[in-house]
Parts: structure tokens; sequence; C-alpha cells
């Protein structure tokens, strides 16, 4: 097997799909691994780093995705990317299809067995590969959120953690999974007023237990929801259901409740967010405003810090990449069901229940095609 490893070309996007150190994993089982030039190095980690663990440096992404049975990337493919991938070929990355159609229909069309980090998930609904960058995320969203709240950034000038005799900053963290748990984690550690929103009891049971009662957690339910955000100074989004659009649970009308120069940070962005004023945004222009509060919806909030998230991705990756490595990508996938969730598209066929239902395409069990 030939295992590629292009240059990301989102802007400012500066992880890699692959650390020298999954170089070394799979070149174990006597594959070669095409790395493009410079794909380490937003990450620090230099080309000569790669070539020391056996990797092969070629010049340019076309020749990485002509000769490559499998890609390992970061992000999912934007359009100067679409003609080059091909039938059959394995793509192994986060892709969000749900709030992209265009995409979707791409990699249908040319047939390419599309396999998304997010939505591989184990029997405990984990999602093992979504994880370490929900860390990232969710700990990312209170220092950017931070940042943005500061008047010259057109927030309403609250230092987050307050001082002795004035208040800090009140936090609500809508969805109590792990991108919410990092960033109550972060808050607290701050000095803010914190509270978790969710569905679940037993979670809200977990996160009041662990927190020791240092963080209020609500029942999330559309009065508890309105009362929250509109006494939010700093409001995050971070609710999911694998592959599927995240829910609208803000309204553009509670936005316009919210004090000005309250700040949103939507991490659920990627799944299409679940405020209903946010719209993707980049790191060269991160925020935008609606009703007086800044919002910010960066699609690739960890690709700041690549170089944490880069290692912590390759760790979370990895074991799935050897796998593959050792028994082939579509035997891999008939043996594991939980990676199996992973395949979002195979031989022109969406083969995931979620993202098909979201965007109105016709859903076939992928056991009918491997």
């Amino acid at each position: 097997m030939i295992i590629g490893c292009p240059k990301e070309i989102k802007i400012q996007e500066y992880r890699v799909g692959l650390t020298p150190a999954g170089v070394r994993e799979v070149k174990k089982f006597g594959h070669t691994v095409l790395v493009q030039k410079g794909a380490g190095v937003g990450s620090g980690i230099p080309d000569s780093a790669y070539v020391e663990f056996g990797a092969q440096i070629v010049d340019t992404a076309e020749e990485v995705w002509a000769k490559s049975d499998l890609v390992v990337k970061v992000k999912e493919p934007i359009a100067p990317e679409y003609p080059l991938m091909r039938a059959g070929q394995v793509l192994y990355t986060y892709l969000h299809l749900a709030p992209a159609p265009e995409l979707t229909k791409v990699l249908l069309d040319r047939q390419v067995t599309a396999i998304a980090y997010e939505t591989i998930q184990l029997k405990n609904g984990s999602l093992p590969l979504l994880v370490p960058m929900s860390e990232v995320a969710g700990r990312m969203a209170v220092q950017v959120g931070a940042v943005y709240l500061e008047k010259h950034n057109g927030g309403k000038g609250v230092l987050l953690g307050g001082v002795p005799g004035v208040k800090p900053a009140k936090v609500v963290i809508l969805g109590g999974g792990i991108v919410g748990t990092h960033a109550a984690k972060m808050a607290m550690g701050l000095g803010a007023d914190v509270t978790i929103l969710d569905r679940s009891l037993d979670r809200l049971r977990y996160l009041d237990d662990i927190f020791f009662g240092r963080c209020k957690v609500v029942f999330s339910d559309a009065v508890s929801i309105r009362d929250q955000v509109r006494a939010a100074d700093l409001l995050i989004g971070g609710v999911l259901i694998p592959g599927a659009s995240a829910p609208k649970l803000v309204s553009r009308q509670l936005v316009s409740e919210m004090e000005a120069g309250s700040v949103i940070v939507d991490v659920a962005i990627d799944q299409g967010g679940c405020i209903e004023t946010v719209h993707a945004t980049t790191h060269e222009n991160p925020t935008f405003v609606v009703d007086g509060v800044v919002h910010y919806s960066v699609a690739n909030m960890p690709g700041a810090v690549a170089r944490t998230s880069a290692f912590a991705l390759t760790n979370a990756t990895l074991g799935y990449l050897v796998k593959m490595a050792q028994h082939g990508a579509l035997e891999t996938l008939k043996a594991d069901p939980e990676f199996r969730l992973g395949l979002n598209c195979f031989k022109g066929k969406c083969t995931h229940a979620a993202v098909a239902s979201s965007l109105g395409l016709e859903y076939v069990d992928p056991m009918k095609l491997l």
C-alpha cells in the first residue's frame, strides 16, 4: 500500500495528518509513505524528521494524490483537491459532510472510499477520533471568548474571572460532552461563573460530581436555554449529533436579547452550528457581529494551535491507520463495525445514515457493498 499525506491547503490550516511517529508505525508493515514537501512545517515538523523514519518527500500534492492508495489528511478536501481524488482511493480525514452537499456529491461521483474521523463510534457512544480535537476546541473556545470580550475587540469589556469586588463573567455552555467539559475546565480555571446545559441527567450528575458543584449544571429545555443565554457574557455552543447537522438551539430572536458586546463561540460550526445566526468563518476573518453580539465560528479552530493538535490527532487516528496498513482498508471495514461507522461514502453511495438523512440522500448499508 502507498499511503500519502498532502499539505493542508485550507486557509490558515497548519496541522498535518501524520507525524513522523505515525510514519514509523506504518513502515513496519513494509508500506510506502509519501509526504508532500513542507506538509509538517506548520506543526513544527521539518521534512527531515519524516525522512528519518522512512517517508519519501514529494514536491506536489498532485503527486501525493496520484500515487497514493490511501490519503490521510486533517480537514475535508476543498475545491482545488476535488479533481485529484479517484475511484477506489481511500480518504481518511475529518469530513463533516452533513452541512457540505457539494463535497458529498464530489465524493459520491468520484466513488471515493471516504472514511470520516468524526463518525467512528465505539459501543459506549464515544467518538475516539473526534475527542482530541474536541478537547482542543473546548479549551480554545474560552481563550478566544476571553479575547473577544475585550472592549477593543467589540466585546463588553469584561474580564472573564473578574477581580475581588467585581463579579466574573458569566459563561454558558450548551452541551456537556467533550467540548463542554473542557471549556468548563478552562473557564473555571480563569475564575468565571460557569453553567453547562445538557439533556442527559446522567451527564449532568457526572459533571456536578467531577466539578464538586463549582460549575452549575442545568437541564437543557427551551426555558432554561432562554434564561441562560439572555444572561451570558460568553456563550459556547458544543452540541453534537454524530454525523448529523447540529440542532439549532438558539434562535436569531434570542441572540437579539443578549446584551451588546456579549460573545458567542460556536464550536459546533463544523456540523452547521447550534446558533441560528452563525456561519463559518476563517482564522483570517474570525468574527462578525449580529445585533451587537460578537460571533466567532471558525470551522477549524484547532488549526491555530497546530503543533498540539497534530500530535494529539495522530495519537488518536494512528491505531486505525495501522490496522488498515496490516489488513487493508476494506478488510478492516468489514471486520470492525465501530470503524465501519466512519465510512461515509463508498462506491458512489452514502453509507452513513445520519449523513444521508441530513442531506436527503439514500442510505445504503455498507455491508451490502463491501
